[in-house]
Order: C-alpha cells, then sequence, then structure tokens
C-alpha cells in the first residue's frame, strides 16, 4: 500500500465550501483507468482528476478527469482546480503568468491573473463546435424542462469538449425556478452525445450578468452546481446568436445557489476566443491510500 498526495478543491470561490468541489490526486503515476475510475467513484464528486507528467514537451503536467461513469476529455472546473492544487503543491510552477495543461483535448492554456483578491485561474476553452437540434428533440427537451418551446429561442448543441444541449430561458427567475424532469433530459443527452442541459437566464441582481443552471444525468451528476464547461458553451451560444452584443464581453455568470454551492464564473470573449475562470481554496489535503 502506497500513499497519494490529495487534494480537494472549491472552483469559482473564495470561500470553502462553495463554488464546486473537485476531488485531485496528485503523482498518479502508478494508477491505470480502472483504479482512476474506481477512485472517481469512490469521491462521488461531479469529477475527481489525476496528475501526471507531461508527454508533450509544451504542456507543464497531464490531468485525466473521470466523472463517477466515465472519464472526460476535458473540464472546466476540474481543470482550474487541478491548476491551483498543482501550484500549491509545487507539482509545477507558472512562467510568466502561465501554466499549459495537457488532457484529452489538448494542450490546453491557463491565464494566472493576481490582484489583491488572490489569484483567478482562466482558461481559453476549446473551439466550439455548434450545431442545431432536430425539431423533434426541441420539442421534447423543452417538455423535460416543462416550457412551451414557441417563447424562446431553439437550443443549440455546443461541444467545447464536453458537450452542452444550451437552452436561454431569458429570465434569471425562470432558471432558478426550473426543475426538469431528469430521465427525459438523460434520454435526450444520449440521442445528441451530449453530458445535458445547460439553461441560463439575464440579472440585474448583484455583480453577476446571469444565473446558469448545468443538469448532467448521462454523467451521473443530476446537477452541477458550478459548471465551467457549461458556460463556455453559453459564452459560444452568445456569439452564435449575437447575444453577445446585449451581454458583453466580459461578464460574471452565478451559478449553483440551488444546491447550496453558490459560485461566479468569470467569461472573457474575444472575437470567437473564449476564456473562462474563477477563484479555487483548497479544503482537504492529505494522502490517499492505494494498493
Amino acid at each position: 500500500m502506497s500513499a497519494l498526495r490529495f487534494k480537494q478543491v472549491d472552483v469559482f470561490t473564495r470561500a470553502p465550501f462553495l463554488g464546486n468541489p473537485v476531488a485531485v490526486v496528485l503523482d498518479a503515476e502508478r494508477l491505470g483507468a480502472d483504479q482512476m475510475q474506481r477512485i472517481a467513484g469512490w469521491t462521488n464528486l461531479s469529477e475527481t482528476t489525476f496528475v501526471l507528467s507531461p508527454s508533450s514537451p509544451k504542456a507543464d503536467y497531464r490531468l485525466r478527469i473521470f466523472t463517477p461513469r466515465q472519464e472526460l476529455p476535458f473540464a472546466g472546473h476540474p481543470t482550474i482546480g487541478s491548476a491551483h492544487a498543482v501550484l500549491e503543491s509545487g507539482f509545477a510552477t507558472a512562467r510568466k503568468g502561465r501554466l499549459c495543461q495537457e488532457c484529452s483535448a489538448g494542450v490546453i492554456d491557463l491565464t494566472i491573473d493576481s490582484s489583491d483578491d488572490g489569484e483567478r485561474i482562466f482558461i481559453r476553452a476549446p473551439k466550439a463546435k455548434i450545431s442545431a437540434l432536430e425539431i423533434e428533440q426541441s420539442t421534447r427537451l423543452f417538455r423535460a424542462l416543462g416550457l412551451p418551446m414557441k417563447d424562446f429561442l431553439p437550443p443549440l448543441h455546443v461541444d467545447v469538449g464536453v458537450a452542452w444541449l444550451i437552452v436561454d430561458l431569458k429570465d434569471a427567475r425562470a432558471v432558478d425556478h426550473l426543475n426538469p424532469d431528469l430521465d427525459a433530459v438523460l434520454k435526450i443527452s444520449l440521442e445528441t452525445n451530449a453530458a445535458g442541459v445547460t439553461v441560463f437566464g439575464l440579472t440585474d441582481a448583484g455583480p453577476a450578468r446571469m444565473h446558469a443552471r448545468s443538469f448532467a444525468p448521462a454523467l451521473g451528476v443530476s446537477e452541477d452546481p458550478v459548471c465551467g464547461s457549461g458556460n463556455a458553451a453559453i459564452a459560444a451560444f452568445l456569439i452564435h446568436t449575437g447575444l453577445v452584443r446585449e451581454i458583453g464581453n466580459e461578464y460574471l455568470a452565478r451559478q449553483g445557489m440551488n444546491v447550496g454551492r453558490d459560485g461566479l464564473v468569470a467569461v472573457r470573449i474575444d472575437g470567437e476566443a473564449i476564456s473562462f475562470g474563477g477563484y479555487a481554496v483548497t479544503c482537504v489535503e492529505g494522502s490517499l491510500r492505494v494498493v
């Protein structure tokens, strides 16, 4: 039996026990994929990550990301939380405020913005791939959300390393009151090779420009507290539909209130390029014993 360094990090928050937690296993070279999947099932968080030495000369470290059910090529809050753990542990060091993470989606650039409030880690999201749903699928999706389709823009399938069905509900109150049929969401998600559905609506209350919620039953996650890839997919939706002109190229999105994990995601849009980020804080630190 040996011990591996282990951290649990809350992401998109500066306060412990808010935001979105991710478990991070450092020095994970000796673990196989089956062991990683079992550990991810054991932590029972939306994602657990494993930090390894890079195979690309461009990268500072390599990351494997697992939900309780499967491995992901990329995910937002696990990338930010893992970068925080990598820096804090000394596994890698930022160079001129930059890190490069290798994962199944490729080499991802990260930027560390330092201020008196702490460090915010930003990710350059993979280029979005956008497609429309079939009309019948859109109808069933809105039925699963308990909403009339005629009142809203058509949903879009947006792949930013993780694929989401994106729905604009216009108003944050509609987002907060949503109670979807997760069995129906799961069926549509599997049909469209999506993790689930991310919805958003605008607000004028507080620092956030919008509220968002992400339901990912296809990944074994009923509701993801604060979702980086979901918010990147929202940004791609805004660009595609032209709504970015109304909302602006930089904004904050609030997410997680409905599951007691309130967090803020900062989004930056530059043409077609999307970056998102936030703060992170370590809540648990120790060792993980493995055979």
